[in-house]
């Protein structure tokens, strides 16, 4: 019993030590989140966010952000769902090399992804010689700021709704294939309605990436206000000359970001429950 009592000492020393290493690393990490988004909030008061919100520079910003981010969430879940339900769905030769060719966006430096695009879509690129044939320019125009956001944010689409795919019941699908029902029918009944909450999700997240992209758009469509210039350029102009601009539109895209994410955590458990 002596010799025990010791041993039994040492131990809770020891697990009262890493528990207090654990809060303390927490801690730190969390301060590293939170302190930068807190620093913003108190650097621009209310009523000067309200007179931001009015200045032309501004309205132009957010409103093209707003529009391009749409437009691009749009066109990857219309272009992107055939995709999720092929690599959720089937097994083919060369599975694993496409599932590492949509993760490439997420790894890649977003310059990199703007010189991609530009060598793809520019006049002498692969696709651009035939668009420019046609009379189509797609560098420094909207259509390469939506472009520039559905490169950067569709593998987040991608992985998000194939997870809500692969955790549909198989015994709906072994029920419509019993049925006769065509693999068109058996996606538009009975996957597509049982993934909502992982396609609303994933829709999210791409929409919210997508605003928040820079480094591609800038060096593919360029920065020009009023028709390529999105809320994350405008913050890094405006860091040149006022910082207070700076801050305050990023106030602006802070809100709205987090606004989004918790609209979807509170619909996820609103589901779950």
């Amino acid at each position: 019993m002596d010799r025990a009592q010791p041993r039994r000492s040492t131990r809770s020393s020891r697990a009262g030590i890493g528990t207090a290493a654990s809060a303390c690393a927490g801690a730190l990490f969390l301060a590293l989140l939170v302190l930068p988004l807190l620093s913003l909030l108190i650097r621009t008061p209310p009523a000067d966010l309200a007179r931001r919100l009015s200045s032309p520079v501004v309205t132009e910003a957010l409103t093209l952000s707003l529009i391009t981010t749409t437009a691009s969430t749009l066109a990857i879940v219309i272009l992107g769902l055939p995709v999720v339900y092929l690599l959720a769905m089937r097994e083919f030769p060369g599975k694993r090399f496409l599932e590492v060719v949509i993760d490439m966006p997420m790894v890649l430096p977003p310059t990199v992804a703007g010189v991609g695009l530009l060598l793809a879509f520019g006049r002498t690129g692969l696709a651009g010689r035939a668009l420019a044939a046609l009379g189509i320019t797609v560098p420094f125009t909207t259509l390469a700021v939506v472009l520039a956001q559905m490169f950067v944010a569709g593998p987040f689409l991608i992985n998000t709704v194939r997870a809500g795919f692969e955790e549909v019941d198989p015994r709906y699908l072994n029920a419509a294939a019993t049925l006769r029902a065509s693999p068109a029918y058996t996606f538009l009944h009975v996957v597509l309605p049982l993934s909502y909450p992982a396609l609303f999700a994933g829709a999210a997240m791409t929409w919210a990436r997508a605003l928040g992209e820079f480094g591609a758009t800038i060096t593919f469509a360029g920065n020009l206000p009023g028709r390529t210039q999105t809320m994350p350029l405008a913050v890094y102009i405006a860091l040149e000359s006022n910082l207070d601009v700076a801050v305050a539109l990023s106030v602006i895209l802070l809100l709205v970001s987090f606004s989004l994410l918790l609209a979807l955590r509170s619909i996820r458990h609103t589901v779950r429950g």
